[in-house]
């Protein structure tokens, strides 16, 4: 019967970090394909080590790299890598929880922080179509087309240089009167509930995984097994 038991989560534990390795291989492709495509750092120069492409390529190496130890550590019964896996876990889930509560305490300081430096990157966008004779599809095209906003507070932020991109048809003269920052702070809100939930659920994905690394460390080390690999 224990045997059983062993053999139902070293297979669960496999098949769940190989699942979670194809994810987060997915992820790291994603974010090569943003970095290569789109360079963001034009929105937010002072944040642009924090943009969405940087983001998504570290989750991505860390999600593939923990899965992997998961999965080998499980598949070879090894206790070192189980218990390498348990620790990085923990470690992740602290991380999360930390930056989670200091975007929350920190709300105010970090919007202020995000429209300031959206304005300087508007600033370069406006030299930038200025100084040019053809339309430059920037990073500012495709998020005003994209989130349908212009500006960071609204038109005028462009001046009397407003890009096609802050228009709802092609040479239809109407523009969008939202501007950017107000978009996505309302995209954000919209999102809260789902946002809040997918970290806790997040959260408990990974108390799993670490219970279920802890009982397969404690069986084979009761079997002896020791570090086989």
């Amino acid at each position: 019967m224990a045997q059983g038991c062993l053999k139902c989560l070293k297979v669960t534990m496999c098949v769940a970090n190989f699942l979670c390795f194809m994810c987060g291989v997915a992820v790291l492709s994603f974010g090569v394909y943003m970095m290569v495509n789109f360079k963001f750092a034009a929105l937010t120069p002072t944040l642009a080590s924090f943009n969405l492409a940087n983001m998504l390529l570290i989750s991505g190496i860390v999600i593939t790299c923990v899965s992997f130890l998961g999965f080998l550590g499980a598949l070879k019964e090894n206790r070192c890598l189980l218990l390498t896996f348990f620790l990085l876990l923990f470690f992740l889930m602290l991380v999360e929880l930390t930056v989670a509560c200091l975007l929350l305490v920190y709300e105010r300081e970090i919007a202020k922080l995000v429209a300031d430096d959206l304005n300087e990157g508007l600033k370069k966008a406006k030299q930038t179509h200025s100084n040019s004779t053809n339309a430059i599809k920037s990073d500012w095209d495709l998020v005003q087309k994209q989130l349908k906003c212009c500006g960071v507070n609204n038109l005028t932020d462009w001046g009397s240089n407003v890009p096609l991109s802050c228009q709802d048809k092609p040479d239809s003269g109407n523009h969008w009167k939202k501007g950017c920052l107000i978009t996505l702070k309302n995209l954000f809100e919209e999102n809260f509930l789902t946002t809040g939930i997918s970290v806790i659920v997040l959260c408990i994905v990974e108390v799993l995984g670490m219970c279920f690394a802890m009982t397969l460390f404690c069986h084979i080390s009761r079997s002896g097994l020791g570090y086989k690999l």
